[in-house]
């Protein structure tokens, strides 16, 4: 980047004296230009800004930074080398840094960046923090809630919510950090105090076209922390340990298995899916933060999973460094009841039904890990197919089922593309309904393939029987099928009272 061109660019919003078309605020989405915008043309995976220029004039724009100029356009043009990385320095600017005024965490992980954030922010409001939360599901600045578009906004929405929180006198946010946000420079200028790396498995490999580039991406959250920041760690994950090192912040680590983490595991109970367990911190230091801390404390979570255990712990350990007293961590994890589509448990009854995204093989193997540590008669699987994700992806989960399929005893899986219920964007490809299929044959497993996503499901719940266990799996394929599943048992059991059946709804955005 050249730095001095982008000085230059931020000098036509300091509104100095003979500047005729002042700015008045910024996009880089032309349906969105009003008058006296400048318009950042951005180059995103599918499509590219500079196609757009024409539009963003004709409603208003009064100059433009670009990458490559265009002579048909009136307005001023400022050519730099990457417009992404300009677009944060000039929201950054416009919106006076406001990240540097609120007390902010950034959580990056494959899987478990929602719950983990979810847990944090349920900690600090149960010390009494105002808070805020970018993520995955929903946006809260204090100002307004509102369901997210993407895992990690565009830099000037970001910059943009973070002056909300500032306004509204937000103190502490916490936000997911998508692998795509970090390439994409749209976490570019934020200011964190701590950041937090929970695990990297495979995943998003046709987006960034290999593993290799998709850790880069990951890691560059860690590598690029300051002396001022902390970095949460993983130790257990062998590619978040990898990290410790490469880093110039302060480091903070947990780990059930790798004992020589800063805050370790004793006693773990996953026997009704509900972990029960003992927190050892064993570091001393700086004795400012741990001095009032207990050496060692209880953790009872409400949520399932052997993932719940580490998202509590990065929770636990975020919130340790904010000062917060165990006593409250405690509190707040046992009333926490999780996030959507985590391992959720959407209904117990004389059998339960457990709702998971299943994204990738790493979240399949924590899943089926947290299975085989429960007590029930039989596993059902219901899966959703992966649409549009690729070969790669859709093969890599085909094979972690199979190698979890003669340990919990799954002799057959029930399968579905989800015609109707999902977008085009979602839709299951020939090629990858083919690999799953080709997998499950090599490996004999006996799977049913249903288009149509409520038939999957009411197959699934007339072979489930007392004491068992129905997993509905999949991400955006599966997205309905809580809602799907419970209308289906209200219907088999019209006894049972509709608070009880519908319950996990409730809370549900869009009540899906």
């Amino acid at each position: 980047m050249d730095q001095g061109k982008l000085l230059s660019v931020l000098k036509i919003l300091d509104r100095r004296p003979g500047l005729i078309k002042p700015v008045t605020d910024l996009a880089y989405h032309s349906k969105r230009v009003k008058e006296g915008d400048l318009f950042v043309c951005i180059r995103g995976y599918k499509t590219d800004g500079h196609l757009y220029l024409s539009a963003a004039t004709e409603r208003g724009a009064v100059a433009a930074v670009v990458e490559e100029f265009n002579d048909d356009i009136q307005i001023p043009q400022y050519k730099v080398a990457d417009s992404r990385y300009a677009l944060a320095v000039l929201a950054d600017h416009f919106f006076d840094h406001p990240s540097r005024k609120i007390n902010l965490t950034g959580v990056t992980a494959t899987n478990g960046k929602t719950t983990t954030t979810y847990m944090t922010n349920a900690i600090f409001e149960k010390w009494g923090l105002k808070t805020g939360l970018i993520g995955t599901v929903v946006i809260r600045t204090g100002r307004r809630m509102k369901p997210a578009e993407l895992t990690t906004p565009e830099s000037m929405d970001l910059h943009r919510y973070f002056l909300e929180m500032v306004e509204t006198g937000v103190t502490h946010a916490v936000m997911e950090v998508s692998s795509s946000g970090l390439e994409l420079n749209r976490v570019g200028c934020v200011d964190f105090n701590t950041v937090v790396v929970n695990n990297i498995n495979r995943e998003h490999i046709d987006l960034h076209g290999s593993f290799e580039d998709y850790f880069k991406a990951k890691a560059s959250l860690v590598r690029n922390a300051t002396k001022k920041q902390w970095a949460v760690l993983n130790l257990d994950c062998p590619y978040t340990r990898s990290l410790a090192g490469e880093t110039k912040a302060k480091t903070f680590t947990y780990g059930l298995k790798h004992r020589e983490a800063d805050c370790l595991v004793h006693d773990l109970d996953l026997s009704t899916g509900r972990a029960r367990f003992t927190v050892e911190l064993r570091r001393k230091e700086p004795a400012a933060l741990f001095v009032s801390q207990p050496p060692s404390f209880k953790i009872e979570l409400s949520v399932l999973g052997l993932h719940s255990v580490y998202n509590a712990m990065a929770a636990t350990l975020i919130s340790l460094l904010q000062g917060i007293p165990a006593e409250t961590i405690q509190k707040a994890l046992a009333e926490f009841r999780g996030v959507e589509r985590r391992f959720e448990l959407i209904f117990e009854d004389d059998f339960k039904v457990i709702d998971d995204h299943f994204a990738n093989s790493g979240n399949i193997d924590v899943t089926m890990e947290t299975l085989q540590m429960m007590d029930y008669n039989r596993l059902h699987l219901v899966y959703a197919i992966r649409g549009s994700r690729g070969v790669t992806v859709n093969s890599e989960n085909a094979e972690a089922i199979v190698r979890w399929a003669s340990r919990l005893k799954l002799e057959k899986i029930i399968a579905t593309t989800s015609i109707g219920h999902v977008g085009e964007k979602d839709l299951v490809t020939a090629e990858e309904q083919q690999i799953y299929s080709a997998v499950m044959k090599d490996a004999g497993i006996k799977t049913d393939i249903y288009d149509s996503l409520p038939e999957a499901i009411a197959t699934g719940l007339a072979e489930t029987s007392s004491g068992d266990v129905l997993l509905l799996a999949g991400c955006q394929g599966m997205d309905y099928g809580a809602k799907i599943c419970l209308e289906q048992i209200h219907r088999l059991r019209p006894s049972l009272p509709e608070e009880k059946v519908f319950a996990a709804l409730k809370n549900r955005v869009a009540g899906v």
